[in-house]
């Protein structure tokens, strides 16, 4: 990642915000929608991704509707170096996410699934397998909401 250049102003927040609601937008809707030029919108773009400010585009997906409505939550505690275990435990088929925690827990899992069977063959055999795994406690998502993510947000990271 290249290192930053300058400190973001509130264009290039907008900017962000803009992206984070809809990365398809052109350079063009980019630019009206943030009240700049499209040159000057282009520019700031090819900073903010050269700068590693924006390190890429996505689509957001409905789980349930790609045919994963069951997610958990999986506390892993290991006995061995977490950077293997955690290589380990991102490779395997329905976990999205796996993050180092500070505290008493070694790695948070975000796992999701078609069907109780497949959460449980994930992880009840295939976590629990993996050499470092010391235990695992789970909890099921039953409801969840979603609130501003820092890209769709112009003020989120200032007090």
């Amino acid at each position: 990642m290249a290192e930053r250049q300058r400190a973001l102003d509130s264009v290039d927040r907008r900017i962000i915000a803009e992206l984070g609601q809809d990365a398809r937008l052109s350079i063009r809707s980019l630019a009206e929608r943030v009240h700049i030029s499209r040159t000057a919108a282009n520019t700031r773009l090819t900073r903010l991704i050269d700068d590693g400010v924006i390190t890429g585009f996505t689509a957001t997906v409905d789980r349930e509707a790609l045919g994963l409505p069951l997610t958990a939550i999986v506390i892993v505690k290991v006995d061995s170096a977490w950077q293997s275990v955690s290589e380990e435990l991102a490779s395997l088929p329905f976990v999205e996410r796996v993050q180092a925690l500070s505290g008493d827990i070694d790695i948070l899992l975000t796992v999701s699934a078609p069907d109780h069977d497949a959460l449980s063959e994930t992880i009840l055999r295939r976590v629990r397998n993996i050499s470092g795994v010391a235990s695992t406690r789970s909890y099921i998502i039953l409801e969840e909401r979603t609130g501003t993510p820092p890209e769709q947000s112009t003020d989120s990271w200032q007090l």
